[in-house]
């Protein structure tokens, strides 16, 4: 009997060390992996995508068009895919839609999306968004668009090789992670708009959407640090969103959350003005992540050196970190918002 307490005893023991080890699988603290993010590739990425030859990224031009061959690239580089059904990284985007609102004769652009499927619910996915495209050349001038949105296409590369990273050391994401750098925002979000109409995975699998556009630089608010973010649309849909927004920065990031823009009377209107409404728009959870406007806001003089790298980097990894928990918490979060 004493033999049989005993074995029941240890028996138990084991049980519990089991659950507590499925437990913290479930769990990962994604510190290493938020890590990986780095100023320094931010910034190397960046002098490249702001660069004279990417010529100010005009949508659909020659410029725009070297600059998603870079970004290809680099996933190429990173052995990150383009997501299953896709014939290759391109979404093609014909002229007739990008003009069919307001005619400014702009070429055929692309969209171009990279995929890092899920592990237990790879039906189900998170998007992260961020437009390449910025407003080319005027009178001969370079308008680089270093922070509109350089900021946020390079730090869609870091965010997809540090998921990457994970799925490499077996603690890929559970749910699919679709990277989605959009065309055509600077002439009316028409490369989000686009992926809506013809999404390549059905909008009800779609758990939300974190756009990233102008995350490097501070704004007149905020003289003093550029320690901060504007959380702009994440409680309008979802409460479940804006707590793990809260949570995940206070455990991970600790960047000021500042929520002035999220305000329903903004006189910017600053939460219908980025790619993630068209997302929004179809009742899908969404959270835009901004630095706010500044002097160099849609001219020549944004450049990267102007960038301030340690927030750029900052804010990536809180993008990420809301990324992660998205993907990996037990249940899909829901809009319980109208």
């Amino acid at each position: 009997m004493k033999k049989l307490i005993l074995l029941l005893v240890f028996s138990g023991i084991a049980s519990c060390q089991g659950t507590k080890d499925v437990a913290a699988k479930n769990t990962l603290n994604p510190t290493k992996f938020i890590n990986s993010i780095t100023a320094d590739e931010l910034k190397t990425h960046l002098y490249i995508v702001a660069s004279d030859s990417m010529e100010g990224r005009e949508t659909g031009s020659v410029g725009q068009k070297r600059a998603g061959k870079y970004l290809i690239s680099q996933y190429q580089k990173d052995k990150i895919p383009f997501p299953k059904g896709a014939q290759n990284y391109y979404q093609h985007i014909p002229s007739a839609f990008l003009n069919s609102r307001k005619n400014e004769n702009l070429p055929d652009s692309e969209n171009i999306w990279a995929f890092i499927e899920g592990s237990e619910k790879p039906e189900e996915i998170i998007v992260i968004s961020a437009h390449y495209d910025h407003v080319g050349t005027k009178n001969n001038a370079i308008f680089y668009g270093a922070d509109d949105d350089g900021s946020g296409t390079v730090a869609l590369l870091e965010i997809a090789q540090a998921f990457k990273i994970a799925k490499k050391e077996g603690h890929g994401p559970k749910r699919s992670v679709l990277i989605l750098h959009v065309t055509g925002e600077e002439h009316g979000l028409h490369g989000s708009r686009y992926y809506t109409e013809n999404p390549l995975f059905p909008i009800k699998n779609t758990v939300a959407d974190i756009n990233i556009d102008m995350i490097g630089r501070r704004d007149d608010y905020h003289p003093n640090s550029s320690n901060y973010v504007y959380l702009i649309g994440a409680d309008r849909l979802s409460s479940e969103l804006d707590e793990i927004c809260k949570t995940v920065n206070d455990k991970y990031v600790h960047l000021d959350l500042d929520y002035k823009y999220n305000a329903l009377n903004d006189p910017n209107n600053f939460y219908r003005r980025s790619d993630h409404y068209n997302f929004a728009a179809l009742g899908i959870p969404s959270v835009f992540i901004f630095n706010g406007t500044h002097a160099d806001y849609h001219r020549k003089t944004d450049t990267p050196d102007k960038i301030e790298y340690n927030a750029l980097v900052k804010r990536t990894q809180l993008a990420f970190a809301i990324a992660w928990e998205l993907a990996n918490r037990e249940n899909r979060i829901v809009a319980d918002k109208k």
